[in-house]
């Protein structure tokens, strides 16, 4: 969703930021790992109630997971396992912030009566959190499965960087459990997208593998058409005499 000059200047400015750790020879699979960690303290700070300096850790966890990607190609080191093992620390990365942030829920009951006036309050919340762990696993799972096929599916509402976005934004202004409850809705949106967005790119490639085979046998049989409908059987001509002449 965000514009790709907007990406480029980011990955320009973590390139900047991520060659002091370059020198002090960091191995970006560190910095994967230290990721993962900046990400259980965020959950530990959301659990606890302080949310402005949860959001904005977890504005700083969404762009530090820039930097083990960016260290792999400023040191020409980046590998299959790298990019496996990033992307499988990520999903329990983003998994423990919504945690810590269902911990803080669970903790607040005046939360309850404001945003859920249901018989069940910690039902719903749970529920919700639930499907939003869920749904953002689903999110990238659509996308590795896709890329595992060979076809590319960066589509969707709501990728890595604006549900981090979303999460912050929730957290800064107090309203977390809508951010959730959004995050719940359009993490499955953005999962039937992707699933359309490869449908279609596999149902193109299906009907034009299709129309290749097709004209070989429809050419042959057109050419064995075609020459029976050449063949002309002989006609003969009947020449008249005049009779009683």
């Amino acid at each position: 969703m965000f514009s790709r000059r907007i990406q480029q200047r980011a990955r320009h400015l973590v390139a900047l930021l991520i060659r002091p750790l370059a020198r002090l020879g960091v191995t970006p699979n560190t910095l994967t790992v230290i990721g993962l960690l900046i990400s259980i303290l965020t959950a530990v700070v959301i659990a606890q109630g302080y949310l402005v300096a949860g959001g904005l850790l977890v504005l700083f966890a969404g762009i530090f997971d820039m930097f083990d990607g960016a260290m792999a190609r400023v040191l020409n080191t980046a590998t299959t396992f790298g990019a496996f093992f990033d992307s499988t620390l990520d999903r329990y990365s983003e998994s423990i912030i919504l945690f810590g942030m269902l911990v803080y829920a669970l903790q607040r009951p005046d939360l309850h009566d404001i945003f859920w006036p249901f018989a069940h309050e910690q039902l719903w919340m749970i529920a919700v959190i639930y499907i939003a762990v869920v749904g953002s696993l689903m999110v990238s799972y659509t996308k590795a499965r896709a890329e595992g096929l060979g076809l590319e599916c960066k589509t969707g509402l709501l990728a890595r960087p604006e549900r981090v976005v979303l999460l912050a934004i929730g957290l800064l202004s107090g309203t977390s459990i809508w951010a959730l409850a959004l995050l719940a809705i359009f993490s499955q949106v953005t999962t039937i997208e992707r699933v359309v967005h490869v449908w279609r790119i596999t149902s193109r490639a299906a009907q034009s593998s299709e129309a290749e085979s097709l004209p070989v046998d429809v050419l042959t049989k057109a050419k064995d058409t075609s020459a029976d409908n050449l063949h002309v059987p002989p006609t003969t001509t009947k020449v008249g005499t005049k009779e009683g002449s």
